[in-house]
């Protein structure tokens, strides 16, 4: 058969969904990700241009660094102050921002709540709703009490008529929820495909550069906690925030993966209330409201970093005989593998035999603690459950255990004890290699360098 210069070729690929990998055949099992059964047949059309047609490409010459002329940043607070946190002070216009998080966590929640927001602000904002119906989304809108003339929902999924009517409404803001679910019909392949998500994401960013319009995207997430489609989409974008907590629990976690115009130390943290996401402005008070004075063994509270901010959180240890032949590990909002280290530095270095008990660890507030300075907390939560010791109530611990039994140094030793001060706090335990420049009155400061000099400090108190 022969073509012409006009006429189109047709070709077909196998692109893996989970990370894009292209090839020319079927793979039952990815080379690059190592995914099984994820490669889907997509068709591409090109068009066979002839050699003597060739576009002359205009191309601008390199600038100079120190000729560049840079503005200032044009930012548009959304007035959800954990929100502009995590934003780095709010939307930067021209930007493309992606929200990724599990199903039912809140995303949408928290953009609508965030549209109707900048609507008091006289600013337009277009909802473009992919997955719910107008109605749906009105039904959400009264539920926060959102009745604003600026906000405009468009329920369409096809990104042609989607370009059309921004071009046309020139909104401040756009909310496309979610990008999975939109499809070009440049592309040959269905709705969620990688080549989709890559090719609607990459028309959307020069949408965003070209008309000057805020664009915030939202993205879902694999079983495994990643954002499904093609690592690139993350690349493209100017901001990655993620949604965390569990959507059976009230407490979520805004957190910041990439900021180009802002740092990722800072978090969010929201409380989901039934007129949607409410801000904790002070997350110790609230984790600490059911603390009990009088607690049982195994209670600690430690100090822990989210980001920048510092957070007093309860962990408790429960150690007990085991009917088993193998003793159960069992661990909630705390990595498994870390309790199992540090159950093994105080069975070697403190002498606490452990091997025929269960031991069961809890973080009360049902958020995830990764930071190593909460393992000194873990370990003396354990300790003290299986040696029957209650640690004072106005006592607070951090710092990070060594596998010799050391306690090691953590960050922002200052803005942690100046966080327990102000909670009314008596007592920190902290590692001796931290150096504290402040002096701090109405408190005791405990430095400690081995993990049985922080066992013996918390029975002293008790004694």
């Amino acid at each position: 058969m022969l073509y012409n210069d006009n006429m189109a070729k047709v070709k077909t690929k196998f692109v893996c969904q989970q990370c894009g990998y292209e090839t020319a055949r079927y793979m039952g099992k990815c080379p690059e990700c190592g995914s099984w059964e994820s490669f889907v047949e997509e068709t591409i059309t090109q068009e066979i241009s002839s050699k003597n047609n060739r576009t002359v490409i205009d191309i601008m010459p390199p600038t100079q660094i120190n000729k560049i002329k840079v503005g200032a940043e044009i930012r548009i607070p959304t007035n959800i102050s954990e929100f502009d946190r995590v934003l780095g002070g709010g939307l930067v216009q021209g930007s493309l921002i992606l929200i990724a998080g599990d199903p039912g966590i809140g995303k949408s929640t928290l953009l609508l709540q965030s549209s109707g927001e900048l609507c008091k602000q006289n600013k337009k904002v277009l909802y473009i709703s992919a997955e719910e119906s107008a109605s749906q989304i009105k039904l959400r809108a009264d539920r926060l009490q959102i009745t604003h003339d600026n906000l405009y929902i468009y329920p369409q999924t096809n990104f042609d008529s989607i370009k059309h009517q921004i071009i046309n409404e020139r909104p401040d803001v756009v909310v496309v929820d979610s990008i999975q679910a939109i499809y070009s019909s440049d592309v040959q392949s269905t709705a969620g495909s990688v080549s989709q998500i890559r090719e609607c994401c990459n028309a959307l960013m020069q949408l965003a550069k070209q008309e000057n319009i805020t664009i915030i995207v939202v993205g879902h997430v694999t079983k495994e906690g990643n954002i499904a489609g093609p690592k690139v989409l993350e690349h493209m974008v100017d901001t990655v925030i993620q949604f965390e907590g569990d959507k059976y629990k009230s407490y979520r976690i805004l957190r910041a993966v990439k900021n180009r115009f802002g740092n990722t130390s800072e978090v969010g943290i929201f409380e989901m209330c039934e007129k949607g996401l409410k801000e904790v402005v002070n997350p110790s008070e609230l984790f600490l409201k059911e603390y009990n004075q009088s607690q049982a063994t195994g209670s600690v509270i430690i100090v822990t970093n989210e980001g920048t901010r510092p957070m007093l959180v309860e962990i408790q240890a429960l150690v007990g005989t085991t009917p088993y032949p193998t003793p159960r590990r069992v661990t909630n909002g705390v990595d498994l593998s870390r309790v199992l280290q540090i159950l093994a530095v105080l069975e070697k270095r403190v002498g606490l035999n452990l091997s025929k008990q269960d031991v069961y660890v809890n973080v009360i507030g049902g958020i995830d603690i990764q930071e190593p300075a909460a393992d000194l907390g873990i370990a003396l939560a354990v300790a003290t459950c299986a040696r029957d010791v209650v640690i004072d109530a106005h006592t607070a611990i951090v710092g990070e255990v060594g596998l010799s039994g050391e306690i090691r140094a953590v960050n922002n030793i200052e803005k942690r004890i100046k966080e327990v001060q102000k909670l009314g706090f008596k007592k920190i335990i902290i590692p001796k290699s931290n150096k504290v420049d402040e002096k701090f009155e109405g408190i005791q400061i405990v430095r400690v360098a081995k993990i049985i000099e922080a066992i013996s400090a918390c029975i002293t108190v008790n004694t």
